[in-house]
């Protein structure tokens, strides 16, 4: 399904290289593995080629997706976000998507988390989600959209910056 080199998504991690297929014996039974390098923070991973896809690797998004993802974040700043819910809910629900293998759902973190922060001051627990929301989205984003993730991910804190931080600055 993967071959060495190739760059594939992992849930939770992010991009990752396959560097290898190993062989190791798991209770007596001889199981292959991916092992992968996530490209972020150079840790290394070994998924089971048997359940790669159960446990969510996969290719990267396509472009035709990757650009509906960035039409998807550069759309209105007027639409509301869910903020009625209270905190523990939403933080429960952010982190089962920031999980999820489909981008998609990641970057509707991003891009709610983004949305609350130009009314309010994120709390220390919201701006490590949105952090973690805006490595996996901008990291993935940019290796299909040939861009640098820095670009990216300034584009898009611009974008969502306060209104009083955009009147300020001017």
């Amino acid at each position: 399904m993967f071959a060495l080199e190739m760059l594939v998504a992992y849930p939770a991690q992010g991009v990752g290289k396959i560097e290898g297929i190993d062989r190791r014996e798991v209770g007596g039974v001889a199981c292959d593995f991916y092992i992968v390098r996530i490209l972020a923070n150079n840790i290394t991973l070994m998924v089971p080629v048997q359940s790669a896809a159960a446990a969510g690797l996969r290719q990267l998004v396509s472009v035709k997706a990757a650009r509906q993802i960035m039409d998807d974040l550069y759309g209105s700043l007027e639409e509301a976000v869910c903020t009625g819910q209270n905190w523990n809910r939403r933080f429960r629900e952010y982190t089962r998507l920031l999980k999820s293998p489909d981008l998609r759902e990641v970057a509707k973190v991003l891009r709610e988390l983004l949305l609350i922060g130009r009314s309010k001051d994120l709390s220390f627990g919201e701006r490590r989600l949105l952090e973690q929301a805006m490595n996996l989205v901008s990291g993935e984003l940019s290796e299909v959209l040939d861009t640098s993730e820095s670009d990216l991910r300034e584009d898009l804190l611009a974008r969502y910056a306060p209104p009083m931080a955009e009147a300020d600055a001017g």
